[in-house]
């Protein structure tokens, strides 16, 4: 099942409703991530905690959740990020979570492979998994996402949240004087009004017919950067290897910058290189700097060391198809010329 929607954040909001997220159930996701990771499950008055990841992935750790969950067994849902492109370690995740929901946030990873080779969101580790179709992912329907299962129960209550609550089978009315009225619906929970449109939807689709070309082109341009770097004392790479390069999604591409023993600031380094017009950003600031979750999670000094340590080096430079080798070298040249 593939239930498709206005946004992802709508994705993740009705995969935390359709896995019971509520007030008094207890959820986490993972530091580095996009807020809206968290946020769908307190969207649905569920908590949300965090769980370390790991320093070479950079994401949720296998062991730093089942450590977590010795200490929180009464935690019921799960969502680790695959970020940049690159699967989560599903297997070990689902040994860790045992029979808890988990519902992947692949908003990064469409296109992608798992270690296995399957596609992500194709099954067997998550309960649900969530992809995004904003504009700079890696298909885009303008705005949009998708939460896909194979569980037709929660395939049917993703499309009840989907649009209002509505339920129009004959076989599933409570009414059941009803059932042979062709205009007769029902309002059985309360739902959203998150449908994708249909001229996004013509977008996406023919955006699924180009996904195999983006997907050879970023893991192309990726190469080619490791290429580039490899070896430098300066700048420290996330995920690599032959493997990893040739099966993740290459959302982003994330360099480690010791920016203190550069004599220099990573905001210094953004704004030389938008002076050479090549962009940069950060992927991101952790959930628990964010004020809003500062809040709710108290001092969480020295809690995630690793994911402070990545943030505190993480630069995204640019990664998308339409990038020539020529634009690919001119970007690499820069990064090198600001730390050698």
């Amino acid at each position: 099942h593939a239930v498709v929607v206005a946004n992802g954040t709508a994705a993740l909001h009705i995969a935390a409703l359709a896995a019971g997220a509520a007030p008094g159930v207890h959820g986490v996701t993972q530091p580095i991530t996009f807020v809206a990771s968290a946020n769908g499950m307190i969207y649905a008055g569920a908590t949300c905690d965090l769980v370390e990841i790991d320093p070479d992935t950079l994401m949720m750790s296998p062991a730093a959740l089942a450590a977590y969950l010795a200490r929180r067994p009464e935690t019921r849902l799960i969502v680790p990020v695959s970020f940049s492109g690159l699967s989560s370690d599903g297997p070990a995740l689902r040994k860790a979570a045992g029979d808890r929901i988990i519902i992947e946030d692949a908003s990064h990873a469409f296109g992608a492979q798992n270690a296995d080779g399957s596609n992500v969101g194709g099954g067997g580790w998550a309960d649900m998994t969530v992809f995004s179709f904003h504009p700079v992912k890696p298909i885009t329907t303008g705005e949009g996402g998708a939460v896909v299962t194979d569980d037709d129960e929660l395939a049917r209550k993703l499309r009840l949240y989907r649009s209002h609550g509505i339920e129009r089978d004959p076989a599933r009315l409570v009414d059941r004087a009803e059932t042979a009225s062709p205009w007769y619906y029902e309002q059985q929970l309360l739902g959203f009004n998150y449908r994708l449109t249909d001229l996004q939807a013509a977008l996406g689709l023919a955006q699924v017919a180009k996904v195999d070309r983006f997907m050879a082109r970023r893991r192309e341009i990726a190469h080619r950067y490791d290429a580039r770097f490899a070896g430098h004392p300066r700048i420290r790479l996330h995920q690599t290897g032959k493997a990893r390069r040739d099966r993740s999604g290459h959302h982003l591409y994330v360099v480690g910058l010791d920016y203190a023993a550069l004599g220099t600031t990573r905001a210094q380094v953004m704004s030389a290189l938008r002076a050479e017009q090549i962009g940069a950003q950060v992927h991101y600031i952790p959930v628990h700097h964010q004020p809003y979750h500062k809040a709710r999670l108290g001092d969480c000094a020295g809690r995630f060391p690793v994911s402070d340590a990545f943030y505190a080096g993480a630069l995204s430079i640019p990664c998308y198809p339409q990038m020539t080798d020529a634009d690919v070298d001119r970007v690499a040249d820069a990064i090198l010329r600001l730390v050698d």
